[in-house]
């Protein structure tokens, strides 16, 4: 079939990772099409992860704050109700909102939007069915073609998802009503995140993790104040336990979930189940293997190189399909590289630098190595902590749990890692991004002024107090 119209790229998924590639493109001079098989752009993003479930946090966030901490700031506010409709109508507005000025910005960079299913159908080439029954495929040619489709939640097998009680992230977002018991499977961001919204709002939310921790992936000592602070929110965490599988019974729809923990075996009972144990690459129906697309047998994800470029020199992919954490910032950081290597010029993301948040309260950030890492890699290494309980600002708002904690070279004083729970932790991590970019010390930090009061002089005190090993290093 021949193409019906040609562009020097067309990019497939208009997410985080797409629609901020096709900005980059246009800018530098590319004639750019954008596929979306949604009717709205921004992707899992905007549409069902980061966005929606922030605007869910903040507004829990509030309610218990009226609830629980007002009265000790002299505040008085009568009886609390939760309006959960008018909740969920401006979580909408939010997404509604972003997702429309992405439209608006793509459409200003005279980028062509077009709706459809996109399937390769030879290197250069893209077949887009319109939505709707017995629509006729259109086929696009590019110079390149660039992969930006993003990922969608994993299932286990005897937790087969039902949309109503047995839910992924998407649906946990969209609850009528307060679960009185939310069960959670898998102790990552996801769960952890979707958890705080609805025990803030009055649900008894119980963790199930097969492994010994939650949020494995963080460094040892954030992740034990995390799961103690979580604890004592209220809730249940339960570590080393597996789910055995799960049904919905009787006239209440109440789901059966069956745990084994060290051959104890027992039956819990909960409301809604939300089932959150990672994503994978969404790839289906793309043609990756007529089109001779390498893909890793056991991740699903698609092998690329450094250029992000896959084994056909002209598809390149990004974001969620190809190797490394799951990140929207990531995603548009790999955009931009991978557009700006189709156009000859020098695109590079540092995976050294990538920072990652979990939105819980307090939030928790973290760039770099953990101490574990550095031990594992025999790499010298010195650390350097505070507590916000020592900064008169975090005293101020009542805000004192948790700690900063550094860690830089024993022996060249480099910062290798920052990790944060806070509150402000989402924002003060972009700081130590850029000094980790800038190849900073710990010494650079700590003589670096910091206003006061803020949350930021804690991350100071860290670095001097990283130099008081380091002085003493051998």
């Amino acid at each position: 079939m021949a193409a019906e119209e040609k562009y020097d790229l067309i990019i497939v998924g208009a997410g985080p990772g797409g629609y901020v590639a096709a900005v980059r493109a246009a800018q530098l001079g590319l004639k750019t099409a954008c596929i979306e098989k949604e009717s709205r752009l921004g992707g899992v993003c905007l549409n069902v992860g980061c966005i929606p479930s922030k605007a869910l946090l903040d507004s829990s966030e509030l309610f218990h704050l009226a609830a629980d901490t007002f009265a000790e700031h002299g505040i008085k506010t009568g009886k609390l109700e939760l309006d959960l409709p008018a909740m969920m109508a401006r979580k909408e507005k939010v997404v509604s909102e972003l997702t429309e000025n992405v439209r608006k910005l793509l459409e200003g960079h005279k980028i062509a939007l077009i709706q459809g299913t996109a399937r390769l159908q030879e290197p250069n080439e893209v077949a887009v069915t319109p939505p709707g029954k017995g629509k006729k495929a259109q086929v696009l040619e590019g110079d390149k073609i660039l992969l930006a489709t993003g990922s969608t939640p994993v299932s286990v097998p005897g937790l087969d998802f039902d949309g109503a009680h047995i839910v992924s992230s998407t649906e946990a977002l969209t609850l009528d009503a307060v679960p009185k018991r939310l069960g959670i499977v898998g102790g990552g961001y996801i769960g952890l995140e979707l958890g705080s919204v609805w025990r803030r709002l009055g649900a008894e939310v119980t963790v199930i993790e097969m492994l010994p921790k939650i949020a494995g992936l963080l460094d040892g000592q954030v992740g034990r104040q995390l799961d103690r602070i979580l604890r004592r929110q209220g809730f249940e965490i339960r570590t080393n336990t597996r789910v055995t599988g799960a049904e919905v019974k009787g006239k209440a729809k109440t789901v059966h979930v069956g745990v084994k923990t060290d051959d104890q075996e027992e039956t819990l009972k909960f409301d809604r189940l939300l089932v959150a144990v990672g994503r994978r690459p969404l790839t289906q129906g793309l043609g990756l293997k007529e089109a001779g697309v390498a893909v890793d047998e056991k991740t699903g994800q698609v092998k690329v190189d450094a250029a992000l470029r896959t084994s056909v020199p002209s598809i390149y992919a990004i974001g969620d399909l190809v190797a490394g954490p799951m990140l929207a910032h990531k995603a548009s950081a790999e955009g931009i590289a991978a557009v700006e290597h189709m156009a000859g010029r020098a695109g590079e993301v540092n995976y050294d630098t990538i920072p990652a948040v979990i939105y819980t309260a307090p939030e928790v950030a973290t760039v770099g190595l953990t101490e574990e890492q550095c031990k594992q890699r025999e790499i010298p290494y010195c650390v350097g902590s505070y507590p916000f309980s020592g900064a008169g600002r975090a005293r101020c708002m009542g805000q004192t749990d948790g700690f900063v904690k550094l860690i830089a070279h024993a022996k060249t004083d480099r910062i290798l890692g920052v990790h944060i729970i806070g509150a402000r932790a989402a924002d003060m991590i972009a700081e130590c991004v850029l000094a980790m970019e800038f190849a900073a010390c710990s010494e650079d930090l700590a003589r670096t002024v910091h206003g006061h009061p803020t949350f930021a002089e804690a991350l100071q005190e860290a670095a001097m107090a990283v130099r008081q090993c380091a002085i003493y290093a051998s």
